[in-house]
């Protein structure tokens, strides 16, 4: 997949692929569950029949987060289901051709609809586009499906948007997986998401505390975006194809005065230099949240009981 970074870079896409008639959609696509895999079949679709390539536009920051510092810039911005980068890489397992990373920044925000069709839309030689069941856009989002009618109408673009798709009666959105993580609801967010929730880093040097308690951790890199999950949980591991059981810890670490989040993983009955490598960790169910103790012994002895109950967890998982 070809990652077009930034309207700036569209000249060097458009000499490396002259001619190319594509077949569109945009939004966040955070997490990528199955209500965004419904569009990006549609494209595929539609780049089926009309002989052309699928391109996804995405923004960072969300417009969510991008808003909540406009408004405070210490405010807590919405977690994400998946960071950008894996954003990408989902996108990339889904087959699609080329991602168009849009920034949003003060010019995208106050750009009218009308001037997102011609600056944006029109950038490229769109054949279709496909849009969600709740897609507005432009200054204050006043663009709507009727304006891209009008517009695809004009130019011979086939517009469509997608039916809004239920699960359990309910519609599925990635605020509603958010919030089923949050909630240590991990069975639901998988059926929403159509796979497992996790996340994946690679592994970095810390501060070694782990091996001075003989539980040695393996530190993953977080991004800037913050995560849904937080505090200790049983985990499954995914390391070059192995998987290993584990027990995870997301917090700032209260108890050596930590202040900012950090990931840590303690991998059962592994002992092996890793740094640089890259893990996926698999989220099975939250034990408790992160507090802080009185000094190490009792982090040690709190941590030995969590990963009893953690190994309980994943090996009831296994028979059930």
């Amino acid at each position: 997949m070809y990652l077009i970074r930034g309207q700036h870079n569209l000249e060097l896409f458009k000499f490396r692929y002259p001619n190319i008639k594509l077949c569109g959609t945009i939004g966040n696509f955070d997490g990528l569950h199955i209500g965004h895999q419904a569009i990006l079949k549609k494209i595929k679709n539609n780049a089926e029949k009309f002989n052309a390539k699928t391109i996804v536009f995405f923004t960072e920051p969300h417009a969510a987060e991008y808003f909540a510092k406009i408004r405070d810039i210490n405010a807590d911005t919405p977690p994400r289901i998946s960071p950008w980068r894996e954003k990408v890489k989902l996108l990339e397992k889904n087959k699609i051709d080329f991602a168009f990373f849009l920034k949003f920044n003060d010019s995208l925000r106050t750009m009218s609809p009308e001037n997102f069709i011609s600056e944006i839309l029109e950038s490229i030689d769109l054949v279709s586009f496909t849009v969600g069941d709740d897609f507005k856009f432009g200054q204050d989002r006043k663009g709507d499906i009727e304006l891209l009618r009008n517009w695809g109408k004009e130019k011979n673009i086939l517009i469509e948007n997608t039916e809004t798709i239920l699960f359990d009666s309910q519609r599925i959105s990635s605020s509603r997986i958010r919030k089923a993580i949050i909630e240590n609801n991990f069975d639901l967010a998988e059926s929403l998401l159509g796979r497992p929730y996790t996340f994946s880093g690679k592994v970095v040097h810390g501060q070694h505390l782990g091996r001075t308690i003989n539980i040695p951790t393996a530190n993953i890199w977080l991004p800037k975006q913050k995560l849904p999950i937080n505090g200790v949980y049983a985990v499954e591991c995914n390391l070059n194809d192995q998987i290993i059981q584990g027990i995870a810890n997301m917090g700032v670490r209260p108890t050596i005065g930590g202040s900012s989040p950090v990931l840590e993983i303690h991998l059962f009955e592994f002992d092996k230099d890793i740094y640089s490598e890259r893990l996926i960790v698999k989220f099975i169910k939250k034990i408790r949240d992160e507090k802080k103790f009185d000094n190490l012994d009792m982090l040690k002895l709190q941590i030995q009981e969590d990963i009893l109950i953690a190994k309980n967890i994943l090996n009831h998982s296994y028979d059930t």
